[in-house]
């Protein structure tokens, strides 16, 4: 379980754990989130061990996975960690289009590719895309690419790990907004959901939860926003 420190990861991780999953749980610089985390999960009954990688390092991917298998083996794999940086066309530097694509992309490539080598038939993997995958952002252009990657990343390593491992992805919406949003635009943003209101990293963790589960369903993308989607 990747970037599971904090927000949506922290939610996600909990879930898992609490249907019998012993979790590897990942992070980078979010140590202390991460002990919280694991704290929760042990209040509850279950296992857990944290793991430090920066994922943006070209070798972490297949070092993490080494040290995760060594563990207790590897059957589950949610690739949550990622950036979002607002970028506007005609700001966009070099280093935050690399830094973007480094971890949102290329590191779950790696993982999975990773994973794949060592997880036994009926594993599953979980990638987390968003909503600017398929929509279009102004400021956050560089962001939905990689979203969009990660979409097709899902489809074509379903495809290429059948039958022995499931790949998915969840795609949320509004279940976690920036913390500099104000609370009119956090209205604005409920009101024009067909749901009328903002989801909650629950949300996603129970959609997670369905596609680590589902034995039958591969190479979907589920999404869980509230309807945003349908408006057009």
């Amino acid at each position: 379980m990747t970037g599971a420190g904090r927000r949506v990861g922290r939610a996600i991780a909990i879930a898992v754990a609490a249907r019998g999953a012993s979790i590897a749980l990942h992070y980078n610089s979010s140590e202390a989130g991460a002990e919280e985390t694991a704290s929760r999960i042990r209040e509850s009954g279950g296992t857990v061990k944290l793991f430090q990688a920066d994922l943006t390092d070209p070798d972490a991917p297949v070092s993490l996975v080494k040290s995760v298998h060594d563990w207790g083996g590897l059957h589950l794999l949610v690739n949550s960690a990622a950036v979002m940086l607002r970028t506007p066309v005609g700001e966009v530097t070099l280093a935050e289009w690399e830094a973007m694509f480094a971890l949102n992309v290329r590191a779950p490539f790696f993982l999975s590719q990773a994973a794949a080598s060592v997880m036994p038939p009926e594993s599953a993997i979980v990638n987390i895309a968003d909503l600017a995958a398929f929509e279009t952002w102004p400021d956050y252009v560089p962001h939905g690419i990689t979203k969009a990657g990660l979409v097709q990343m899902t489809r074509a390593l379903a495809r290429a790990l059948a039958p022995d491992i499931r790949v998915n992805a969840v795609a949320p919406g509004a279940v976690l907004l920036p913390e500099d949003w104000s609370e009119e635009s956090a209205r604005r943003l409920a009101d024009s959901t067909p749901l009328r209101r903002l989801g909650s990293p629950e949300d996603v963790a129970h959609a997670v939860c369905f596609l680590l589960e589902a034995g039958y369903v591969t190479g979907e993308v589920l999404t869980v926003d509230g309807g945003r989607r349908i408006r057009h």
